[in-house]
């Protein structure tokens, strides 16, 4: 028994794009496995008795403390 490695790729329909040429008269097994997931895109919610009561009060990019009081950049 011989084994060789194929990669095929599919369309959006789920149809092989491209199929390289086979040796022939000879039987062969196919197995398939799922190199790569497509991505979910399932948005997250939060729970319905938390959401929309979050605000915003100050700038959320900058740090809380001033720079010079840490100790890393000493």
């Amino acid at each position: 028994m011989q084994a060789t490695r194929l990669i095929v790729e599919t369309n959006e329909h789920g149809q092989i794009i491209y199929l390289p040429p086979l040796s022939p008269g000879v039987r062969m097994e196919a197995i398939f496995f799922v190199l790569d997931e497509p991505p979910v895109s399932r948005q997250r919610q939060p729970p319905p008795d938390i959401a929309g009561k979050g605000r915003i009060l100050g700038d959320i990019i900058a740090p809380v403390s001033d720079p010079d009081d840490w100790e890393a950049l000493r």
